[in-house]
């Protein structure tokens, strides 16, 4: 899914290493939105609803997420 940025709406990142979950050292799980709170609840669903994790391993997890603001960075132009 791709998501542009509206120049009059903040854009922040939700990033959640996922290794542990798929084995896979590279993998990270990416969510968009328009508040922290909203990219950090949206990776939360992502968590239980596409990799099947329970509430511990969310909790667990999300600890290690950060969230990043992107729109300075990409609504540039």
């Amino acid at each position: 899914m791709v998501q542009e940025p509206r120049r009059d709406e903040p854009l922040y990142s939700c990033i959640v290493p996922v290794a542990s979950v798929t084995g896979n050292q590279e993998e990270e799980l990416i969510t968009l939105a328009t508040s922290a709170s909203s990219a950090h609840r949206q990776a939360e669903l992502m968590l239980a609803d596409n990799y099947g994790c329970n509430v511990d391993q969310i909790k667990k997890l999300m600890e290690l997420a950060r969230i990043e603001y992107l729109s300075p960075w990409c609504s540039q132009g």
